[in-house]
């Protein structure tokens, strides 16, 4: 699939590492799908879309360093959306978010909400000044918040804020897989879905870069059930950009 070409229309801080990306085009979305974005003569990258017409970037690398320096109607190739969302259930529901993992969890919040769910976020970053879409959480339903320095919120991990998972019918979680893979201990497997990050080149399932024991992020995921991670090396290996699996 070609990348069309889409217009950066406006940038916002959203923390002091962390932007969002807007375009003068908008996707037919699942919330937990991704683009492709591709920083020209640079690099291309999966994005979760935050905004059916934004992405929601933390600065951590090559690619995403050259996509900070880009501005109000610079421009950037987009192909997608790629892959399967989250499941959207009615009921109560548990939202985990751990950084900039609030991206695809924050339309999902939103559309749960309109469609009558109750909600409960929690939210987790490493400062105060690091979380996420804060306000978008609250707007749907209660916010719970633990932060790594104790500045807002609990001192310590967003997992220890997870007490009893059984009384939601549905668990969402998004974030360094770590804590993903704290939460998938603490909960009924199949009463949850996660929303994994690897390494992607094609984002068609073709190259098999992002492979976890032979499911592809990309085209079986980026949302995988609890229970079929449970069978995987889920929160224990990963790959790198040469196929080498590393621990997580």
């Amino acid at each position: 699939m070609r990348p069309v070409n889409a217009i950066i229309t406006k940038v916002v801080e959203e923390t002091p590492t962390i932007r969002t990306f807007f375009f003068d085009t908008s996707f037919e979305v699942i919330p937990g799908q991704f683009v492709m974005l591709w920083i020209r003569g640079v690099d291309e990258i999966p994005m979760a879309l935050s905004y059916e017409n934004a992405i929601t970037v933390q600065k951590v690398g090559h690619a995403t360093s050259a996509l900070f320096e880009l501005n109000e109607c610079d421009s950037v190739g987009i192909r997608g959306p790629f892959g399967n969302g989250f499941d959207v259930r009615k009921g109560r529901i548990l939202l985990v978010s751990g950084g900039v993992g609030a991206a695809p969890l924050a339309p999902l919040a939103e559309k749960a909400g309109a469609e009558g769910a109750k909600i409960t976020t929690l939210l987790g970053a490493k400062t105060k000044e690091e979380l996420l879409f804060r306000k978008r959480f609250e707007a749907v339903g209660e916010v719970r918040i633990a932060t790594d320095d104790g500045t807002e919120g609990k001192h310590g991990y967003v997992t220890q804020l997870l007490e009893d998972g059984k009384k939601y019918d549905q668990i969402y979680c998004c974030g360094p897989e770590i804590m993903m893979k704290k939460v998938l201990d603490k909960v009924t497997p199949k009463k949850a879905q996660f929303s994994l990050h690897r390494y992607v080149k094609c984002g068609l399932g073709i190259c098999g870069a992002c492979c976890v024991d032979g499911l592809r992020v990309c085209k079986d995921g980026p949302v995988f059930s609890g229970d079929v991670l449970k069978k995987t090396e889920f929160g224990v290996y990963r790959r790198n950009e040469c196929g080498e699996r590393i621990g997580v």
